[in-house]
């Protein structure tokens, strides 16, 4: 498996990505995630509407959780033609307790921790912490990524106007 070093940083220190890099223009790959109640799912089930993959290290951290919150509202405003998912590698149970005490209604949240399908097909697992970087994909209606944000230091934010400009470019 490939694996690509020095694009991301974890508070300054480098880290390492496993998997092929995936850009705009392609196909997102398809992966088969858990939900909060242990259910796979499959992303391929999100097509037919514009898809946001929010990848995150964990929910249980600020900016995750941040960013998570920010994506939720938004969802809120954008309607069922767009499908948010926050993707992390927290336990499902985690998510679940997560988004309760966050009141998190209008994001899907699902988890990658068993097989790390998501983080080396979308090449956004960090090798050193079996965590997924932060990046942020916008999938149009077939499945085509649109749009790729890597978070160049993992403890940061991405972008909102850009993700957002670029779901409303395909509504």
């Amino acid at each position: 498996m490939a694996t690509r070093a020095g694009l991301v940083t974890l508070h300054g220190k480098p880290v390492t990505l496993v998997g092929d890099e995936v850009r705009e223009g392609d196909l997102a790959p398809d992966a088969t995630l858990l939900d909060n109640d242990l259910r796979p799912v499959r992303l391929s089930t999100f097509r037919g509407r514009v898809c946001v993959l929010s990848a995150v290290p964990s929910l249980d951290t600020p900016v995750c959780d941040r960013e998570t919150r920010r994506f939720n509202e938004e969802a809120g405003r954008l309607g069922g033609n767009v499908a948010i998912v926050t993707i992390s590698v927290d336990l499902p149970f985690a998510q679940k307790r997560w988004c309760g005490a966050a009141g998190i209604a209008n994001v899907i949240t699902l988890s990658d921790y068993r097989d790390l399908e998501f983080g080396t097909r979308f090449g956004v697992l960090i090798e050193e912490l079996r965590l997924l970087a932060r990046c942020v994909f916008v999938l149009d209606r077939g499945g085509r990524v649109a749009l790729v944000e890597l978070v160049k230091e993992v403890s940061s934010e991405p972008d909102y106007d850009a993700v957002l400009g670029a779901v409303r470019r395909l509504l």
